[in-house]
This record gives C-alpha cells, sequence and structure tokens, in this order.
C-alpha cells in the first residue's frame, strides 16, 4: 500500500467513524485525536510521536465492539489492535507508544499521587477495565520497555485532547508528518 493510500484509509475512518462521541467525553472522536496530536506538536515532538498523538484511539475504529462497550464492563484492548494496524504501516516509534499508552494511564496512576485526581469520570472508569493501576513489580517491567517514556508523554497529551469547541487543524495538516514515518516512506523501517 502506498503512503498516500495509506494516509487516505485514515483519513475514510476518521470521515467514517470519527464523528462518534469519545466515550463519555465532550467531544468527538476526531475532535479527541486532533486536539491530541494539535498538543503534541505544540510541544514541539518529532514526527513519530505526533503520528502517536494523531492516531493513538485509532483502535476504537478497528475493534469490533459497540461504542458502548465500556458500558457494559468491556475493555475492547483498542491500545492493542491500534497498535497492530499501525505497525503494517508505520514506523515502530509510532505504533508502541500506541501500544502503551493505557499502560502509561495505569503506571501514572501507580506513579504520581496527584494523576489519578485529574483523569475524567469516563478515564477512571475506563482505568477500572484497564486493570487499574500497576502493581510495583508492573511499574518496573513498564519502565523498562524502549517506547515506555514516549507512552508517558503521548498519555499526558491524551488526557489534554478533550476540550469541548478545542481549536485545531484539520486532519490534512498533519499528512505530511504522517506520510514521513510510513514504512517504507523513507522513514528508519524498525
Amino acid at each position: 500500500m502506498t503512503p498516500v493510500a495509506v494516509f487516505d484509509e485514515i483519513a475514510e475512518l476518521f470521515d467514517t467513524r470519527g464523528a462518534a462521541a469519545y466515550l463519555g467525553e465532550p467531544v468527538s472522536m476526531t475532535e479527541h485525536m486532533l486536539q491530541t496530536a494539535h498538543v503534541a506538536e505544540r510541544a514541539g515532538a518529532p514526527a513519530a510521536l505526533v503520528a502517536a498523538a494523531l492516531l493513538h484511539d485509532i483502535g476504537h475504529f478497528l475493534h469490533g465492539f459497540d461504542d458502548d462497550a465500556a458500558d457494559h464492563g468491556i475493555d475492547t484492548a483498542h491500545e492493542h489492535t491500534g497498535a497492530d494496524w499501525l505497525r503494517t504501516r508505520f514506523v515502530d516509534a509510532v505504533s508502541e507508544p500506541v501500544r502503551l499508552h493505557v499502560a502509561a494511564k495505569r503506571y501514572l496512576c501507580a506513579t504520581d499521587p496527584t494523576y489519578l485526581a485529574q483523569l475524567s469520570v469516563a478515564s477512571v472508569h475506563s482505568l477500572g477495565l484497564q486493570g487499574g493501576a500497576l502493581s510495583p513489580a508492573e511499574v518496573d517491567e513498564f519502565a523498562r520497555r524502549p517506547s515506555a517514556e514516549d507512552a508517558v508523554l503521548l498519555r499526558r497529551w491524551d488526557d489534554c485532547g478533550k476540550i469541548a469547541g478545542g481549536a485545531t487543524p484539520p486532519l490534512a495538516h498533519f499528512e505530511q508528518v504522517l506520510l514521513a514515518v510510513m514504512r517504507g516512506a523513507g522513514a528508519d523501517d524498525e
């Protein structure tokens, strides 16, 4: 698949699935993902992390569960579904922070005493479905993962992407960033 075809595939997912409400938050899926990428970009993140921020919840478009799965006590494991899909299209520096962004939330709940209090009600609910705060052994294991630091950055940006009416550039603004980190598109294929 060519890089332009991959971008078109992503744009189609945003167009067909992105208007759905973002799991109890005051934004749509598209608004959330664009806001998260915009925060990463403003923070000066490298292209791979901006792409990861933009696509971190793409698994919600792909997992096959109903949009209200969390209301029924189901963890959709969207991070793994999304990362597996991204891994075939993007370098690991994009897919691995996406794979770890839920674990990063659990890590922050275990290591930062103020973090849990900052989470939205919907995020606290999903935290319970995702296993709660990491145990001390899991904290050590997470911290040793090569993409752990990037996943923590992504998680913090994720938490900022829930502002009703927040201004962002359109998806097209991120096209060149995405093209630069696609497998076989000049990016360093890891």
